[in-house]
């Protein structure tokens, strides 16, 4: 038996020898260092071995750190920027590639990353970036696994990835991570700030989210079928006018006023098989509800010419010459002398006029093709679009300004046409075009003065915004003879500010300005800086509409664009338009000009309709969601019924990683959390962090320029009876 001193000896001679060993093997446990490949220069060991693209290596300004940054300016198509390391580097020592990019004085340069194997070959598809903010430095962290997962790298590869010079963009700080990256994401990466805090109250502000929110107009099948697309719009200027007898339908001014037959019909079998025949047919295969416009304007393209030269509304033949003709029928103009009169059209040149009848009689075709709306066929008819700008758009056939008179007798007529020949069908009007129409006529504004002083149709109408006088028409109409005609108010909204709508990315401060004019849809506070220069605040404005002229009437903006879906910072806003729709509680929206697969604006709408590519989508029951600050944060809340779900989607509008506290109450006080994220750094996949579990209060970290969908589920311990759930959810 050992006394207690020999014990005391052995005890402390075996942690000495445990700690020899220990500071023996200890360089085999620490981490590599990070490695640079370019700060002020380039790093020893890498070489340039770029293509079509000038660089300067140590330009003054901008730079992130120290005293120069890599200035990239792309002189041909598909230029490159090559950083090519003379060792080999293993992927066991390399876990990501970091850097910083600024986008120089104009930003938006498309860009795609690709590392280079040892064979000098680009690996996968590589990872697209988010154009580059114009003045703005944003730090991108890309994973191997992200660059397809090479087991040996030579190098690395910025390619422009648009197939045209561009104008400089910087590097900086470009880095090899050796550890601390989680496998699988390819997000922006920095010193996190402190955001603003995020407060959740899952007992308030209940109410449904119509689904039919997620709408576009003319989307394509594979990514309506992957959406799993709610509903789809056929509308827009040419359908004023379409006949759907011989598929053709007239341009209006949006290109010379001509009769164009529509593609990919058998005309052997028309009217079977047209085009809009072939849209309803695409929604069913994806389960789409579809919105079909019917014209009002009394008048359908009258002929079927398949080949130049098509009728027009203007034929310099008979009119004479004009300030444009179009170049592949240049007996077509646009109708205007070159001194700038306007000239007066035949209507018939293009066109048959029609009545209730036209309608009624292709309802009565759609539904013996598809059946009614409650079975099957066509659920929505829009009355026409954007009527208010007829005596422009269709200046040939329809010259007069739309009074509030006009729009409402035919109204009546082709509403009632409509629910005679299917009564379960949903009908959606005025269908204006933007501001000035929701309060006056067009033939208000057609004296072109200071008409909004003296607006003689309106004050004709008791002075009351037409919008108003229209409600309160058709409830009139409703109580007399006992039947709805309208079942939405429907409008169009393209927010007015310079550079936003339907427009390309811009520079920082059109950036700024896309994300502030979301607020025009629901902020008091807001002043709409545009010629509008009007507290705007549209959804709440739609409501009391409603409640004040026609109770029941449902709400629906059929076209609507923010711009830049092909950028980041039009998802961001586009994620934001999404997320207020839902909770301010419009009932249907519709997409104009929709993104194709691969732009982000198209990601926005997957992370609310199929976030993990499985069909999981933002719940159904909007909730309480504040954000101390939401010009920085902006959070969006709903609870799923089918798991009991609460799902957040958080958008970071800013160029700055932060972390934001979020309290959540009335909800399981132990949570799983799963978080799927769209960001600034890859604009191709939405990756999803580790799972963990969480309390009614913890931080979420959000990478600049990005959305995160978080997906909170009561946590049930392994084992617990099912008997149990309910009280895990007081």
């Amino acid at each position: 038996m050992s006394t207690p001193l020999s014990t005391t000896r052995k005890i402390l001679y075996g942690f000495g020898l445990c700690l020899i060993v220990l500071l023996g093997l200890l360089p085999a446990f620490r981490a590599s260092a990070d490695s640079a490949v370019y700060g002020d220069a380039l790093a020893p060991g890498w070489e340039n071995w770029s293509w079509s693209s000038t660089l300067d290596f140590a330009a003054a300004a901008p730079t992130h750190s120290g005293s120069a940054a890599l200035a990239v300016t792309y002189t041909g198509d598909w230029g490159g920027l090559y950083l090519h390391s003379t060792t080999l580097l293993n992927s066991s020592s390399v876990q990501a590639l970091r850097f910083w990019i600024h986008g120089g004085s104009m930003g938006g340069q498309p860009i795609r990353v690709y590392a280079v194997n040892a064979s000098n070959q680009f690996v996968g598809t590589g990872v697209t970036l988010t154009a580059p903010l114009a003045n703005t430095w944003t730090p991108v962290t890309l994973t191997l696994v992200a660059l397809g997962n090479p087991v040996s790298i030579s190098g690395f590869v910025w390619q422009e990835d648009g197939g045209s010079p561009r104008p400089t963009f910087y590097l900086d700080d470009i880095t090899l991570v050796s550890s601390g990256v989680v496998t699988g994401t390819a997000t922006p990466t920095g010193v996190p700030q402190a955001g603003p805090a995020l407060t959740i109250n899952v007992a308030a502000n209940q109410h449904p989210i119509s689904r039919d929110i997620y709408g576009m107009n003319f989307t394509d099948e594979a990514l309506a079928q992957e959406l799993h697309l709610p509903v789809r719009r056929w509308g827009g200027n040419r359908t004023t006018r379409y006949n759907w007898q011989i598929d053709v339908d007239n341009t209006g001014s949006d290109w010379y006023f001509e009769n164009i037959p529509l593609e990919n019909s058998n005309l052997a079998t028309l009217p079977n098989g047209s085009s809009t025949d072939r849209f309803v047919e695409q929604d069913r295969r994806t389960g789409t509800k579809s919105i079909i416009t019917v014209p009002l304007i009394g008048w359908t393209a009258k002929r079927r010419l398949n080949d130049h030269p098509y009728d027009c509304g203007y034929p310099v033949s008979r009119l004479g010459s004009q300030q444009r003709v179009d170049p592949w029928d240049t007996n077509c103009g646009n109708g205007v002398q070159s001194g700038g009169t306007l000239l007066t059209a035949d209507p018939t040149d293009t066109s048959l006029p029609i009545s209730p009848t036209f309608v009624s009689n292709w309802i009565a075709h759609l539904k013996t093709r598809y059946d009614t709306a409650t079975n099957g066929g066509v659920m929505f008819y829009a009355l026409d679009n954007e009527p208010m700008l007829w005596n422009s758009t269709h200046r040939d056939v329809h010259p007069q300004p739309t009074s509030y008179d006009e729009l409402y007798t035919r109204t009546v007529q082709y509403a009632a046409a409509v629910k005679a020949a299917d009564p379960s069908a949903k009908t959606l009007g005025p269908v204006l075009w933007g501001w000035t129409a929701y309060f006056y006529s067009a033939l208000d504004v057609a004296p072109n003065d200071d008409w909004w002083n003296h607006p003689l149709d309106r004050l004709a109408h008791g002075d009351k915004p037409f919008i108003e006088w229209y409600l309160s028409q058709l409830r009139a109409y409703e109580q007399i003879t006992g039947t709805r005609l309208l079942d939405y108010v429907d409008i169009h909204y393209y927010p007015q500010s310079e550079g936003v709508s339907l427009s390309p990315v811009g520079d920082a401060a059109t950036q700024a300005l896309r994300l502030r004019t979301t607020r025009s849809l629901w902020d008091p506070t807001y002043t709409d800086e545009s010629w509008v220069n009007d507290t705007v605040r549209l959804l709440p404005r739609m409501k009391e509409w409603v409640a004040n002229n026609y109770p029941g009437t449902k709400l629906a903006i059929t076209e609507y664009n923010w711009g830049a879906l092909d950028h980041i910072n039009g998802a961001l806003a586009q994620a934001d338009v999404l997320g207020l729709f839902g909770r301010e509680g419009l009932d249907l929206a519709t997409l104009w000009d929709p993104p194709t697969a691969d732009q982000p604006g198209a990601y926005v709408f997957r992370m609310y309709l199929n976030y993990d590519g499985t069909g999981k989508a933002f719940g159904e029951t909007s909730v309480s969601a504040v954000s101390a600050d939401p010009a920085q944060v902006a959070v969006y809340a709903a609870t799923r019924a089918a798991d009991n779900a609460l799902t957040l989607m958080v958008i970071n509008k800013t160029a700055e990683a932060l972390t934001s506290t979020l309290t959540i109450s009335n909800f399981s006080p132990i949570t799983t959390l799963r978080v799927y994220r769209y960001s600034a750094a890859a604009l191709n996949a939405i990756p999803q962090d580790a799972v963990r579990n969480v309390g009614a209060v913890f931080q979420v970290t959000l990478p600049a320029s990005s959305l995160a969908l978080l997906e909170l589920t009561p946590f049930v311990p392994p084992g617990t009876p099912r008997l149990y759930l309910p009280l895990l959810r007081r």
